[in-house]
């Protein structure tokens, strides 16, 4: 039965894929056919991905993408690819007058610059086919919205945003479309870091209330999205920013 969401006989990138959204999307990929190259830092959670993942021929490469010959080594290493999913990310919380050089270079270096030179080295080798796809998982804050301390994070999410735009405008003429995700509150491995400005029970009774569907995100919600964008379904789709967000946005 013909199915355009299907993603079978494709390969795909997906960093940050050893917890949380970017685990989450390589699962649901494979449900749907792919051959998954999994990257992250930190090998044994990468390990329990792959070992997720459904269907055969996967592969694990362990780098660290705010490191510049980490981003080569994946490259050389990562096969011709159908499509690239930018998922590896970091928090930053920190009030305006508080933002200093250093915690704005980290996120900064993490956030924006990896997925940016990534991209570039992976079209520099050839590794991205023809009528590939790229997406970024950005965020609703910092291109729909904005919470208080979230300067450097959505800093870092609006301008892939933006970036996003340019480089759909230029592949354009291979066929290749670059979109972006724009997640609301997804709990996940990240969030947890970030628990020392926010306990479980203040996003409960703050920012879980304020969400019309009456619930957060799951990995699996931006990971449907994610195969939408990957898919033949979006054959049309490019240079967008989509919205993932229960509703948020509108309260």
């Amino acid at each position: 039965m013909y199915n355009p969401f299907s993603l079978e006989g494709k390969t795909i990138l997906v960093t940050g894929a050893s917890s949380g959204i970017g685990r989450g999307i390589a699962v649901e990929c494979s449900k749907m056919g792919a051959r998954l190259i999994v990257n992250g830092r930190n090998i044994d959670r990468l390990n329990e991905t792959l070992h997720s993942l459904e269907g055969e021929g996967h592969m694990a490469v362990q780098a660290d993408l705010s490191k510049q010959e980490d981003i080569d080594y994946l490259v050389e290493e990562c096969p011709s690819i159908n499509g690239c999913v930018h998922s590896a990310g970091i928090p930053q919380i920190s009030a305006v007058k508080h933002i200093n050089r250093e915690m704005l270079e980290e996120i900064v270096n993490v956030n924006e610059i990896a997925p940016i030179l990534l991209t570039s080295q992976l079209l520099k080798k050839k590794k991205l086919l023809r009528k590939s796809s790229i997406v970024f998982i950005a965020s609703m804050s910092g291109v729909f919205m904005a919470n208080t301390g979230e300067g450097p994070y959505a800093t870092t999410k609006g301008a892939l945003s933006g970036f996003v735009k340019t480089a759909a405008l230029e592949l354009a003429a291979q066929g290749t479309r670059v979109n972006a995700i724009c997640p609301g509150l997804v709990p996940t491995r990240i969030l947890e870091l970030s628990n020392t400005v926010f306990s479980e029970e203040q996003l409960k009774d703050t920012m879980y209330s304020r969400y019309p569907l009456k619930r957060v995100g799951t990995p699996e919600d931006i990971a449907n999205g994610t195969i939408y964008l990957l898919s033949e379904a979006s054959s049309w789709v490019t240079g967008v920013n989509l919205l993932i967000d229960g509703g948020y946005c509108l309260a």
